[in-house]
């Protein structure tokens, strides 16, 4: 018989060739690196990590489409153009908006969630998928597919958490989540610094500028959520670090599973609920 065939892996802490048979990585000393648990399943699921922003927005446009779907008779059809196209209260309440009402009332605190996923208008989901396009494949470069949702994930929750604080009433919009992705590219441009790091630095704290204008211009933006979203995208960025500093390694991954978990789950959720009460309780 010939020598037994000895199958290998890429670590996933530091990504070097190893025998699937370690129980230790010789290179990084990361225990079971064989572990199922320590599977890179998210980019295993993507022919390109960029593609997650395309998943994202398709989320988004579904439940917007969804929520005019359940009361069509109330979407802003005539009238007051900028609420072209709105879903009504209820369809945003019923699909898991958030805010003092729904956790208060019904102890809807999974909202926190859901409501990232959820828009007002036409305008709302548009402004929101754009801005979404154009921070979502920097923060993936520079700090890589998991710690890019698991940080697009707990900002928008934070933030959401802050206004409920603060008392708003009711609430939702991916901004939230924008803003921690604005929040995260912010600490790295200062952390990173030279000419590049500088002047990324200084953009983005432009748009952050302008956002927080618009949002004290316009009525009815959520403040609280943009603020709280940032402010965690800040914190998140420090401690989970970025690609310059450290490679995303077997934490940062099993963190954006329990994230992508948890989102399919409560949306899911969410869905499975309207559908019952629009349909079947009515």
């Amino acid at each position: 018989m010939g020598p037994r065939e000895r199958k290998s892996l890429l670590c996933p802490n530091c990504r070097k060739l190893i025998s699937s048979s370690e129980e230790v990585c010789p290179y990084c000393a990361t225990r079971t690196p064989a572990s199922m648990l320590k599977r890179d399943f998210i980019s295993s699921l993507l022919t390109n990590p960029y593609d997650i922003i395309k998943i994202i927005i398709s989320v988004n446009a579904a439940l917007y489409i969804l929520t005019l779907v359940l009361d069509p008779a109330s979407t802003g059809l005539s009238g007051n153009p900028l609420a072209f196209l709105s879903p009504s209260s209820n369809s945003l309440l019923l699909l898991g908006a958030t805010g003092t009402y729904p956790i208060g009332r019904f102890g809807s605190w999974w909202t926190l969630l859901s409501a990232c996923y959820l828009h007002g208008g036409i305008l709302h989901i548009l402004f929101n998928m754009l801005a979404l396009r154009q921070i979502g494949p920097l923060v993936i470069h520079e700090f890589g597919v998991h710690r890019f949702f698991a940080i697009y994930t707990i900002t928008g929750i934070v933030g959401f958490f802050l206004s409920w604080v603060a008392g708003v009433s009711f609430t939702i919009g991916a901004s939230a989540s924008v803003c921690g992705l604005i929040g995260a590219t912010l600490f790295y441009g200062k952390a990173r610094g030279g000419s590049f790091g500088t002047a990324l630095f200084r953009q983005v704290l432009g748009w952050l500028v302008i956002i927080a204008i618009f949002g004290f211009i316009v009525p009815g933006i959520n403040n609280w959520a943009h603020g709280g979203g940032a402010a965690s995208g800040i914190v998140l960025a420090f401690l989970l670090g970025y690609n310059d500093r450290n490679s995303e390694n077997h934490r940062h991954r099993f963190l954006a599973m329990g994230c992508v978990g948890l989102t399919v789950t409560i949306l899911l959720w969410a869905i499975l609920r309207a559908m019952y009460y629009a349909f079947t309780i009515s």
